[in-house]
């Protein structure tokens, strides 16, 4: 069962969010950051994907502290980076931690981020109080070097992905020895079957690993 909810940060700001339930008690809750394209269909797919494997899942919409309702066709990158730079990360963080604690009344919750969710996975390791999160592609992980996670972390990168170089992975892994990183024959955005890089064999390894990871960590 899915639903559009209504989610309250801090200061105010009201947003809406996609929530899909499992079918019967959850195992725990998970909270998932969008790419910079808004909720796309994709992103529902993953909450929907996490659902049926026991997770209450909550995708917020980032992007509502610029106008609500943005969803941009996978063509509209340019749009998508302008967008995703108006944000505020203070405010970002906001947002992100209002989703977890709305996740949070089911049980452990866990977040997962793709693109820049992929990097504000790793944010919310280092400030939110979750069990686990898990960050697909986060190219821009070295900005916030100065913070460490507190929970575990599981990376996936793609080995050909043209806009994270491999040394740029190994910076990361610098960065947190204690995460525990994947890469793949794919490049950039390869869990997505609505993009061009779709790669599904590391689409599903990458989902069989991080499925496994949660559960480990959050039940």
């Amino acid at each position: 069962m899915a639903e559009t909810i209504e989610l309250s940060a801090p200061d105010g700001h009201r947003f809406s969010a996609y929530q899909a339930e499992p079918a019967g008690k959850p195992r725990g809750a998970l909270v998932i950051i969008q790419e910079i394209f808004g909720i796309t269909q994709h992103m529902c797919d993953v909450a929907d994907q996490y659902a049926a494997q026991g997770y209450t899942s909550i995708v917020p919409a980032m992007f509502d502290r610029v106008r609500p309702g943005i969803v941009l066709d996978y063509s509209q990158m340019q749009e998508g980076v302008e967008t995703m730079m108006q944000l505020k990360p203070s405010q970002t963080l906001l947002d992100m931690g209002a989703a977890v604690e709305a996740a949070a009344a089911v049980g452990k919750t866990g977040l997962v981020g793709y693109c820049w969710g992929g990097t504000m996975a790793y944010v919310a390791a280092c400030k939110l109080p979750i069990s686990a999160a898990v960050s697909y592609y986060g190219g821009r992980i070295m900005q916030y070097a100065d913070r460490k996670p507190r929970c575990p972390v599981m990376y996936h990168f793609g080995e050909r992905d043209q806009s994270i170089p491999m040394g740029t992975v190994e910076k990361v892994k610098e960065l947190h020895p204690d995460g525990i990183f994947y890469t793949y024959p794919a490049g950039h955005g390869f869990n997505c079957n609505a993009r061009a890089s779709y790669e599904p064999e590391s689409a599903r390894l990458a989902f069989e690993r991080s499925l496994e990871f949660l559960r480990t960590n959050i039940g």
